[in-house]
């Protein structure tokens, strides 16, 4: 997209915007026009401030990106982001002129959307003069300003204290596909309806319950919504985050998945006991090394997983493997059923850890794609159940899912494979996840898998200034935060460890009665039907008058170049919100550990790592912890590959049944794991070469 082109268009709509409501004062909707006259003319100065900037990004942005192949990163995404801000401001100004005299002209509606629109114009203008100081900061070619903390430092002070609603009301998800933008404002409308009854003492299911009745006023009132949301992800706690993402793991909605999702013959969940294993060692498989059960925080404890394959294969009914069931009584097996042929072992297994910021969900919420994957590769899956934060912080989860991967190693026969290949796969948390196993496993000098499909992992748990890191401003799925709670608990800081229940659950509280689910739903009804009587009360003038004291109030703006704030350029300040977030940055030792920031890890530690095939969003604020670890594995010589795609969230690979381009993007990862089934090189082959190598020399 020709940047010129827009600006161009943007500058004559609004010249002839400015002079067709600057006439006659006899036009109608008088305050009206004077309002959209103020707000085009701001739109044309944000406009043509931000004309040489964004040339200036075009000019250099491929300089970052992984390799001429793959246009993406975080320069790039902004340019795209403030695109596509100004051609809705393009196409709402041409809807207001051409029906601007209409008899069904809603003057009210469309001057706050041009308002809500020229102030997410100002605050990307702000993100973009961000950007300009991180590349000024920042070594040629470096996404990401690792040696700057006061500029990170800074970042953060100024994502605290921006306004951000705008972001969450009437230009919800605008830089996103069409497609996905019911989607996205039906979590937000939740998120802010739950956050509302979040804390009193009712059912999971009543919570939610409530939570559905108390969202009419959410969905009436855009400006309301933004600022509850903005309240929310800035200064709510990491158990109501927990408690939120959890609700994907209920009974209702899992069911709803797998009506939809494709019918497996398999679907166990598995307790492995702590005891120790011994596996053989790559280089020398007549020696063993001893694995230990997992450790930290609580001495030995079991590991969860479950085990998800289509067909019912050779090992998967033994008395061996249901002994280690979870179930209670035990499944009956499939192979007691008449029309059901067990099939060989296959030489292939996917072991998979599931994403949710280390913190939330399991293998249930991600069951969607995974028994797609299994059907379409004819292999099991195994999904780890790794412990979560901050109960269970680093290096707990890291702990579990070596282990897991080791008794694997062990026992594929029991899991209907003979393992002659393995694929690890995860998305975000789970992508680290993989990337640090695989660490683990070169350094225990065992087996590593064949490859590696991460889909927009999390390779710097740091809030670390970045280009696409800026997009947590705008993010309705990943909110910086949402973020450093996330990273913070998985680093254990000001965390208090709880060793689990065991067969515990997360959605113990979900257990109530009808009466009590009855109760939360007339409770639910009559605070929902008392908020909207108060509503209808108020005179339309005076709801005019709350509507322009909230646009009042969210756009306040401090004194330019206040206390510590980024310096801008004279005359311009961001708009600053009255809800300060309080974000606490990434400030333990343990975050910039190898096993936690795969990123920041010596060359020693990733090189004999399996091909890495990373998936990745253009519009992730994780963008460029994708490319950077891209760049550093192929600086490496290491096998790696990367795949960015559009206009998509992160979290797209649990959205594939949304829309068209989430399950093109779905197949794409599904296309990764089937290169690395169907590659030909083993790394324990290859690694044995290189040792052989060395000896001759």
């Amino acid at each position: 997209m020709d940047s010129r082109v827009v600006f161009a268009a943007l500058e004559t709509m609004c010249e002839e915007y400015i002079s067709a409501l600057s006439g006659p004062s006899d036009l109608p909707y008088g305050n009206v026009a004077n309002r959209l006259v103020t707000c085009m003319k701001q739109i044309q100065e944000h406009s043509r401030a931000l004309g040489p900037v964004i040339a200036s990004f075009t000019a250099i942005y491929h300089h970052y990106d992984f390799d001429a192949q793959t246009p993406g990163n975080g320069y790039r995404t902004l340019v795209k982001v403030v695109h596509s801000c100004l051609l809705h401001i393009i196409q709402k100004g041409r809807y207001v002129a051409s029906n601007y005299n209409g008899a069904f002209f809603r003057a009210e509606h469309n001057a706050s959307e041009m308002e809500a629109y020229c102030s997410a114009l100002c605050q990307l203008r702000a993100l973009l003069y961000l950007a300009q100081q991180l590349i000024n900061d920042n070594d040629y070619g470096q996404l990401y300003s690792l040696h700057d903390k006061e500029l990170s430092r800074k970042f953060v002070q100024e994502y605290s204290s921006m306004h951000k609603a705008c972001f969450y009301g009437r230009c919800l998800g605008f830089q996103f596909l069409p497609t996905l933008r019911p989607f996205l404002q039906t979590v937000v409308i939740s998120m802010v309806s739950y956050g509302e009854t979040y804390g009193r003492q009712q059912s999971g299911l009543g919570l939610a319950a409530l939570s559905l009745l108390t969202s009419g006023k959410y969905v009436m009132d855009p400006e309301l919504r933004g600022a509850e949301f903005e309240r929310i992800t800035q200064n709510l706690d990491l158990q109501f985050w927990k408690a939120f993402w959890n609700l994907t793991e209920s009974g209702l909605i899992t069911g709803f998945n797998r009506i939809a999702s494709n019918p497996v013959l398999v679907n166990l969940t598995l307790t492995l006991p702590p005891v120790p294993l011994r596996l053989p060692l790559a280089l020398d498989p007549s020696l063993s090394v001893t694995v230990s059960p997992p450790l930290a925080h609580w001495g030995p404890g079991p590991v969860h997983m479950r085990l998800i394959s289509c067909e019912l294969r050779e090992g998967q009914d033994t008395e061996e493997l249901l002994a280690f069931s979870r179930t209670d009584p035990p499944p009956i097996s499939a192979s007691n059923l008449p029309w059901v042929q067990k099939q060989p072992r296959s030489p292939w297994l996917l072991i998979h850890f599931h994403g949710g910021g280390f913190v939330a969900q399991t293998s249930r919420s991600h069951e969607n794609y995974l028994r797609s994957w299994s059907k379409e590769l004819n292999v099991p899956v195994l999904s780890v159940d790794y412990s979560l934060s901050p109960e269970a912080p680093f290096p707990r989860a890291l702990e579990e899912c070596f282990y897991a991967y080791c008794w694997a190693l062990k026992n594929s026969h029991l899991l209907g494979s003979t393992a002659e290949r393995i694929c690890l796969a995860g998305d975000s948390a789970g992508g680290n996840l993989c990337i640090t196993v695989s660490m683990r496993a070169i350094s225990s000098g065992i087996r590593v898998p064949n490859g590696i499909m991460v889909a927009y992992p999390a390779t710097l748990l740091t809030t670390d200034a970045s280009p696409s890191r800026l997009l947590t401003l705008i993010d309705p799925l990943l909110p910086l935060g949402v973020l450093a709670k996330c990273l913070n608990a998985y680093a254990g800081e000001d965390s208090q460890t709880v060793q689990p229940a065991v067969g515990g659950s997360s959605l113990s509280t979900l257990g109530r009665g009808t009466a009590m689910l009855l109760s939360d739903l007339t409770q639910g009804a009559s605070n929902w039907i008392h908020s909207y009587l108060d509503t209808m009360r108020t005179t339309g003038a005076s709801s005019s008058a709350s509507t322009e004291q909230r646009r009042s109030t969210s756009n306040i703006t401090s004194p330019p170049n206040s206390g510590d704030h980024i310096g801008y350029p004279e005359g311009f300040e961001p708009l600053r919100s009255e809800c300060l977030a309080f974000v606490h940055p990434t400030s333990c030792r343990i975050i910039r550990n190898p096993f936690v920031s795969p990123l920041l890890a010596p060359s020693n530690l990733l090189k004999g790592l399996p091909p890495v095939h990373i998936v990745a969003s253009a519009l992730d604020a994780l963008l460029d912890d994708s490319v950077m670890f891209a760049k550093k594995l192929r600086d490496m010589d290491q096998p790696v590959s990367l795949t960015i795609v559009e206009d998509l969230p992160h979290g797209f690979l649990s959205l594939s049944q949304l829309s068209k381009d989430t399950e093109v993007a779905a197949e794409i990862c599904l296309r990764k794991l089937r290169e690395v089934f169907e590659g030909q090189a083993n790394p324990t082959t290859v690694l044995r070469k290189q040792a052989k190598d060395l000896t001759k020399h």
